[in-house]
């Protein structure tokens, strides 16, 4: 991925916190809208909850670091896409593509890039969507186009996630084989479930279909 351009229209920290924590409040009323629109129209909310955080300065440097960059503003726009996170958390996978498109589809998002984790998982067994996209923030004198990550998976897919996440910081990386082949066997029952639950709910929502057009 090519380093993000936009990168004379943040000088100072505080600018840069502000558009990103702005950015943050932007992409999170989106979902919450889209969340608030299905509820209405279909009786069913997709996105069961919405985390977003800011990375921390420590964790800006330590990635510039591992790419050989110096601790500069422009470098931190440039080269740490994930400086604003967004994680939304569905019911079901069929949700997390659905959301997705409705997100991409909005005139001022640009989706700048995509990883899709769930029908390619890493080799650990981590499943989740990831996309980059930028999100215009309109200041008293100017616009700036500000990247936000977004990552959407199912509940089971992000307990997973936390798990492992909580198993490599204990470990500092070094994990044993034996708790991470568990790991692998645990992604795998974790697809698994997802599927099946699924399955159930398309099931339960003919029964609905069903069940309605008697009564019509």
């Amino acid at each position: 991925m090519e380093p993000y351009s936009e990168t004379n229209q943040v000088d100072t920290w505080n600018e840069l916190t502000l558009v990103y924590r702005s950015a943050l409040k932007e992409i999170n009323t989106k979902f919450e809208i889209l969340n608030d629109e299905f509820q209405q129209v279909h009786q069913y909310n997709p996105i069961e909850h919405i985390k977003a955080r800011l990375k921390t300065p420590e964790s800006i440097v330590k990635k510039l670091k591992k790419y050989g960059k110096e601790s500069t503003i422009e470098n931190m726009v440039a080269y740490v896409n994930d400086i604003a996170g967004i994680r939304v958390i569905c019911s079901f996978t069929s949700d997390i593509y659905r959301i997705a498109e409705m997100l991409s589809n909005q005139s001022d998002i640009k989706v700048i890039e995509v990883k899709d984790y769930i029908s390619n998982p890493k080799p650990s067994g981590y499943k989740s969507y990831h996309m980059i996209v930028t999100i215009p923030i309109f200041l008293s004198d100017r616009i700036v186009d500000t990247m936000v990550e977004i990552q959407i998976r199912t509940v089971a897919m992000d307990f997973w996630a936390s798990l492992e996440h909580k198993i490599n910081y204990k470990f500092e990386g070094n994990v044993p084989d034996y708790i991470r082949d568990e790991l692998i066997a645990c992604a795998s029952m974790v697809s698994l479930l997802d599927d099946r639950m699924l399955s159930l709910n398309e099931e339960v929502r003919k029964l609905e279909a069903a069940g309605k057009n008697k009564e019509e």
